[in-house]
């Protein structure tokens, strides 16, 4: 299978089209990054496993969606806020019946893709594998578990079937979903009461469950996302969601949330499409999220003041 991953030289990127490329697809990392497309032509892509072992793929990478050419399929992985400038610029890569698969953050991005590409070519994912970007063409894994994906209107096509197929001989564990809107919804609500805390408070991930007050503000948020999940027809458990929240956050010791992460380097964080996508929803059905209103604004302004250069 031809495949072009948009945010190549990024942590998640790079490490699903390395494994993708070692498992003998045909694979372009797409980036605008100079910096990692030529650490990646020149000495391939470097990736640390968790256990501490290093690998070496060697993966073509590129900033010019002219030199790819049409692909089977477009993996994508730039940040919300990137989403239709990089779909623009990957016209070159649409082929009649080239999908686009976003396994991106949160949600929204797939109205995003298909308001340029067409609805009939998004795939929609979600992975709770996890990377960190140690330098250009250099990423370590901190994270192993599942990858769901899934068509928006849940039919089993073969164009699914084929890339779980590629995926799992890549050695990422990845199952097709029928529901898969419901389960990028159940990680939105991980998401949204644990990276906007993480990033505010500078906690690592399991100090957000060693205080009583911050479990009863993350259980006020995760009411609210189940609120609105409901008002659109998706069912959340919230005894099932809080479960796996606090498990996840007792097993990642010394883990640091995306968004801090991008608070800490400077950088645009993603709050539009996990609380930011609560909030919104809420306002369609009439309902009232104070909590999340209150992590949004509270982002935003954290956001502003060092992006203006304050600090």
């Amino acid at each position: 299978m031809k495949i072009a991953v948009l945010g190549g030289g990024g942590a998640m990127g790079g490490l699903f089209g390395g494994y993708l490329a070692r498992a003998g697809e045909d694979v372009t990392l797409v980036d605008v990054s100079r910096a990692a497309v030529e650490a990646i032509n020149r000495d391939g892509l470097l990736i640390e496993e968790r256990d501490g072992s290093t690998i070496v793929v060697e993966v073509k990478a590129s900033s010019l969606p002219n030199e790819v050419g049409p692909v089977d399929l477009i993996v994508n992985f730039v940040k919300c806020y990137h989403t239709e400038a990089a779909i623009q610029a990957a016209a070159p890569m649409l082929g009649v019946t080239t999908a686009i698969l976003s396994l991106q953050n949160g949600w929204g991005n797939a109205d995003r893709i298909a308001a340029i590409a067409g609805r009939s070519r998004v795939m929609v994912g979600l992975t709770y594998n996890a990377g960190t970007l140690l330098a250009p063409g250099r990423v370590r894994r901190t994270a192993i578990s599942k990858t769901l994906l899934g068509e928006l209107d849940g039919e089993m096509s073969p164009r699914l079937a084929a890339a779980v197929a590629a995926l799992r001989k890549a050695g990422i564990d990845t199952e097709p979903s029928s529901q898969i809107v419901s389960e990028i919804w159940k990680k939105l609500a991980l998401n949204a009461c644990t990276l906007p805390t993480a990033a505010l408070l500078r906690f690592a991930a399991h100090e957000l469950n060693q205080y009583e007050e911050m479990r009863a503000l993350m259980r006020g948020i995760l009411a609210e996302v189940v609120a609105v999940a409901a008002a659109q027809g998706i069912a959340l458990d919230p005894a099932e969601r809080w479960q796996a929240i606090t498990d996840l956050l007792d097993r990642a010791v010394g883990a640091r949330a995306s968004m801090l992460q991008d608070v800490e380097a400077g950088r645009q964080t993603e709050i539009d499409v996990i609380n930011g996508a609560i909030v919104e929803a809420s306002r369609r059905h009439a309902l009232a999220t104070p909590l999340n209103d209150a992590m949004v604004w509270m982002v935003k302004s954290l956001q502003a003041r060092y992006l203006a250069g304050k600090g």
